[in-house]
């Protein structure tokens, strides 16, 4: 069955303009022959400019995941629910369990190198009865997790911003809610218009920005390490926190695990790029395991130093500038100039990591909205041929993080809920698309032919990943405190963690979308395939 009998004629591209009856010359994008005939298995028109090679992908995941300035900007919950010695311990647990995570997502990649990701993964690997409306529900979560995470990153900017004001102005009153989300709405505003207006020269940009990222890391290890005061080793690495109030120190290393996740996740931000990554099948995979496993060591070495110069952990996590890493980089320096300069680095740093964060998620955007995943898919997914990018795919995404973002106007903890639910409509995405590769090892069925595989340790990898994954996972929709019957804390309105309320929301809303007319208008991505 062809793309014109699986899609409705007034929501699927027209084949004819690219020429050659729906054929396009790969290479004049900038692709390999291994690139055109993956492309031409998987049914998929190469309307992207390969513009990426090696080292720009490895940047571009590096600096999406950012880990070791957000061992820096996001430790408050693992240090208020573990302290230094669980943050530590949980950051090298995760980020050994995540490089198994990201072996099995990488193994994939090399089998379907597509900016789809996960839902392309499921369509070609669950079970027949399943592949399309399982694909249907990821390729959802897929894009409520990266959109989520834009005002994320944004608000991290603004929370950046506002603590460097703090700090020359002590006295300023620039922590309102509308304060926080106009100066969200600029990042995320300035961080579009880049994808936008400088798509072409994104590489370039990773690739320097990288340079910055590795320099960096060197500039603040040598700024704490040489100017801070510290602690013993032993109150680092031993010394446990449970600022939640939960029932064990145990129960609150595990609430804590959203500062390592976040350092971590977005594994598949490569995946969504691989349309425009040269010779995707090989070097896609190898970028993703070298930046996590770079990244990884980066991290954890910033988060020990970070530890160490905390003196008192209580009056840390009680400052009034909202981010620990300012306070301890003004007492190290001793110079609120000097903290201003290292802050100011960390902004460049995370407003690059907002960009990428931003062009994965329009890729995702872009690619259901190809299978005409979403309402409108057919003005989604269009690419004009001068741009090469998924402009309005863009827009999109634009849109709908400013929609999230004003949230935050009223509702502080609503926010925070739309946040913390990028985690787990990502980590979901992981666990079913793992999860099929598995069953299809378990049935002994064979696995597409990739150019870089697990070999005989694909099946212990997947399993250590699903079950890692399935726990934070869980975890990813704990409150920060246990509940309390004191009316005076006003449990309900300030800790309730509303991200399951709308991660189940919205898989609901996909599926019924899906019974009334999505079923008719979804291509599944293996309907296209074609055996070869």
């Amino acid at each position: 069955m062809t793309m014109r009998e699986m899609t409705r004629p007034d929501e699927r591209m027209s084949m004819e303009e690219f020429g050659n009856d729906g054929k396009t010359d790969v290479a004049q994008k900038g692709g390999t022959a291994s690139d055109e005939q993956e492309m031409r298995r998987m049914g998929k028109v190469q309307e992207l400019r390969r513009n990426f090679k090696f080292i720009g992908i490895v940047g571009f995941v590096t600096i999406l995941q950012a880990t070791w300035q957000n061992t820096l900007l996001a430790n408050q919950s693992g240090l208020t629910n573990g302290g230094t010695a669980g943050v530590i311990w949980c950051t090298i647990a995760v980020w050994i369990l995540m490089l198994c995570t990201i072996a099995s997502m990488a193994e994939m990649a090399s089998m379907c190198p597509t900016a789809g990701g996960q839902y392309h993964w499921v369509s070609e690997f669950a079970p027949p009865s399943l592949q399309k409306p399982l694909s249907y529900v990821v390729g959802w979560c897929c894009c409520l997790g990266w959109i989520a995470g834009i005002p994320a990153c944004g608000l991290q900017l603004a929370g950046l911003v506002q603590a460097m004001v703090i700090l020359v102005y002590p006295k300023a009153n620039v922590s309102h809610l509308w304060q926080t989300t106009l100066l969200v709405f600029l990042f995320v505003l300035l961080c579009v218009g880049f994808n936008i207006f400088f798509a072409h020269h994104l590489p370039l940009a990773e690739g320097i920005v990288l340079f910055l990222h590795i320099f960096a890391f060197f500039a603040f290890l040598l700024v704490m390490w040489i100017m801070a005061d510290h602690v013993p080793a032993a109150q680092v690495f031993t010394e446990f926190h449970n600022g939640g109030g939960w029932s064990s120190l145990g129960l609150s290393c595990l609430v804590g695990l959203t500062t390592p996740i976040w350092c971590f996740i977005g594994p598949d931000a490569g995946a969504h790029m691989s349309e425009e990554l040269k010779d995707a099948s090989l070097q896609l995979p190898k970028a993703m395991i070298w930046a996590t496993f770079g990244n990884g060591i980066m991290g954890i070495g910033m988060l020990i130093t970070f530890c160490f110069c905390i003196t008192d952990l209580e009056v840390l996590l009680d400052a009034n500038n909202g981010l620990p890493v300012i306070q301890v980089l003004s007492n190290a320096t001793g110079s609120k100039a000097g903290t201003i300069i290292l802050g100011s680095i960390l902004l460049v740093l995370l407003f690059f990591s907002t960009v990428t964060t931003i062009a994965s998620a329009s890729r995702q955007v872009w690619a259901f909205s190809r299978d005409c995943g979403l309402p409108f898919s057919a003005w989604i997914r269009y690419v004009p041929l001068r741009w090469e990018i998924p402009l309005n795919a863009l827009l999109i995404c634009l849109g709908v993080s400013l929609v999230l973002s004003a949230i935050n106007f009223g509702s502080y903890a609503a926010l925070n809920a739309i946040l913390s639910v990028s985690n787990a409509a990502l980590i979901f995405s992981y666990i079913v698309s793992i999860g099929c590769v598995r069953l299809k090892r378990l049935r002994g069925e064979p696995l597409l032919p990739r150019r870089w595989s697990l070999g005989k340790w694909g099946a212990p990898l997947n399993d250590i990943a699903l079950l890692w994954l399935c726990v934070g996972f869980v975890f990813s929709f704990f409150p920060s405190a246990p509940y309390t019957s004191d009316p005076d804390t006003a449990w309900w309105a300030g800790n309730f963690n509303w991200s399951i309320v709308i991660f189940s929301t919205t898989c609901i809303l996909a599926l019924i979308y899906f019974a009334c007319g999505g079923s008719r208008r979804y291509v599944a991505p293996l309907a296209l395939v074609k055996a070869e």
